[in-house]
């Protein structure tokens, strides 16, 4: 199975129904699969940033976008507070070989 791959391009469609691209897509040469969304100038917009990162990922998810599962970060969670256990016991280490008479460089 061929891994799917994505590429944004922005471009202007022309009234004959055209395309005109602002730089070549960098994808290999074959079939394509063509999404158009209207992009609304900036001035006219009156979508807050909020508003922005939802319609964003709304269109990411609808295009097949990659997204971290829940169990995922669940483990990154769980591994970066094993790293917090981790250095508390380096701590206790190191202030136990303090009192019991050791140099401490």
């Amino acid at each position: 199975m061929m891994a799917i791959i994505h590429a944004v391009v922005r471009g202007i469609l022309k009234p004959d129904g055209s395309l005109e691209l602002d730089s070549p897509p960098n994808l290999p040469a074959g079939p394509v699969e063509v999404v158009l969304r209207s992009l609304a100038s900036s001035e006219s917009s009156t979508e807050d940033w909020w508003q922005y990162l939802q319609r964003v990922r709304t269109e990411l998810e609808a295009a097949g976008g990659p997204f971290r599962t829940e169990e995922a970060i669940n483990q990154e969670r769980q591994d970066f507070r094993g790293g917090d256990d981790r250095i508390e016991e380096m701590y206790r280490q190191r202030r136990g070989a303090g009192q019991n008479g050791t140099s401490e460089t």
